[in-house]
């Protein structure tokens, strides 16, 4: 369908995945067009798609706009996920400015040598539990409401959400421990467009495994 979003990138989570999730939340659809090899980069690189020399890169709007957080805050801005006014996208950035470092070490944990594993999957799951799901709850806690901002969902809540996903696939349960951001991924899973992209054979991306990584590597090494 013409004017459907194109998002270029490997076919692999990465940063393009919180891309997808925002996305689909917002009930968008996009195709994708994958990097298979070297040469598929190259050539992005070479007809001045990409700014930096780098991906992920969205074609949206008559754009082609690169950097990740560039990328969320117009499609959250587009689709009213940024909240009401100045404070609230504040709010809103910061916390996803913390759930994006925690993912970051989600993110390479798969691609980072086998000796360094071990090490990193702890500092994982500590701050996990100690550092940001407690903070979060806390946020949660001290208003009542049924999302992080505004009461309305946002891209923050989002984010979260995939998160929480993503973290429980490397430490089963431990949302568990958090009854109020386990009730926000009920809330946000259930609404009708995340559900879908919930399901298999959707254009969410399964856990980076041992084939996704050497993928990324013969493109970007």
């Amino acid at each position: 369908m013409a004017g459907e979003p194109v998002l270029h990138y490997f076919d692999g989570r990465g940063r393009m995945e919180p891309i997808r999730w925002l996305l689909a939340a917002a009930g968008v659809e996009f195709e994708e067009k994958f990097l298979k090899t070297r040469d598929d980069l190259a050539r992005l690189r070479s007809d001045g798609s990409l700014m930096f020399q780098q991906v992920p890169m969205v074609e949206i709007d008559g754009m082609k706009l690169v950097q990740t957080k560039a990328i969320l805050n117009y499609i959250a801005s587009k689709y009213n996920l940024y909240g009401k006014d100045m404070k609230e996208r504040a709010i809103i950035d910061m916390y996803t400015e913390g759930v994006a470092d925690l993912e970051i070490m989600i993110l390479y944990y798969p691609h980072m040598p086998p000796e360094e594993k071990e090490a990193s999957l702890a500092k994982i799951k500590e701050q996990t539990r100690n550092r940001y799901f407690p903070a979060f709850e806390k946020v949660l806690k001290s208003h009542g409401q049924d999302y992080l901002v505004g009461n309305r969902l946002s891209r923050a809540d989002i984010a979260l959400v995939e998160l929480l996903y993503h973290v429980e696939e490397l430490d089963p349960g431990v949302v568990d421990n958090f009854p109020l951001l386990k009730a926000l991924r009920s809330r946000v899973s259930n609404l009708p467009t995340v559900k879908k992209f919930l399901q298999p054979g959707s254009q969410r991306k399964p856990f980076d495994d041992a084939k996704c990584v050497e993928s990324a590597k013969k493109i970007f090494s």
